[in-house]
C-alpha cells in the first residue's frame, strides 16, 4: 500500500507555490527531488522520504493550473502545514521533464496526454 501525504490546497503566493497538507509536523520529511506520473489518477506525484519510507505527494488535475503557473515563472515550491514549510527541490525541473515526456507519448494513456496538453501546452 502506498503512503500519501494528503494535499488540502495549493496557493500561488509571494512568487512561490505553497502546497498545504494535513501533517502535524514536517520535521521528518526529506524531499527526494523526484516526480512520477500516476496516469490512472491523473496526477503528478512528488516523492518524499519519511522515517525511511517513501511517501507520495499526489497533485491531481485540479492543482494543475497552479502547477502551470509555477512552470511559467520557475517559482519555488514548498510544502506547508500552516506552521512549518519545507522547500521541494527539483520540483519545476522534474515537472517540466514529465510534461515534455508525456507530450505525444502513448505510454501515459491517451486521456492523460490530452489532459496534460490542455493545461500545460
Amino acid at each position: 500500500m502506498r503512503k500519501e501525504i494528503q494535499v488540502k490546497s495549493t496557493i500561488n503566493e509571494l512568487n512561490k507555490l505553497i502546497i498545504k497538507c494535513d501533517r502535524p509536523s514536517l520535521a521528518d520529511i526529506k524531499p527526494k527531488g523526484q516526480m512520477l506520473v500516476d496516469s490512472d489518477q491523473f496526477a503528478f506525484v512528488y516523492i518524499v522520504e519519511c522515517e525511511n519510507e517513501y511517501m507520495y505527494l499526489s497533485l491531481p488535475e485540479n492543482t494543475w493550473p497552479e502547477l502551470n503557473e509555477v512552470c511559467k515563472h520557475q517559482s519555488p515550491v514548498v510544502l506547508s502545514n500552516d506552521v512549518e514549510e519545507i522547500e521541494l527541490p527539483q520540483f519545476v525541473e522534474e515537472l517540466l521533464y514529465l510534461i515534455d515526456n508525456i507530450k505525444d507519448n502513448a505510454n501515459y494513456g491517451e486521456e492523460m496526454g490530452l489532459k496534460v496538453e490542455k493545461v500545460f501546452l
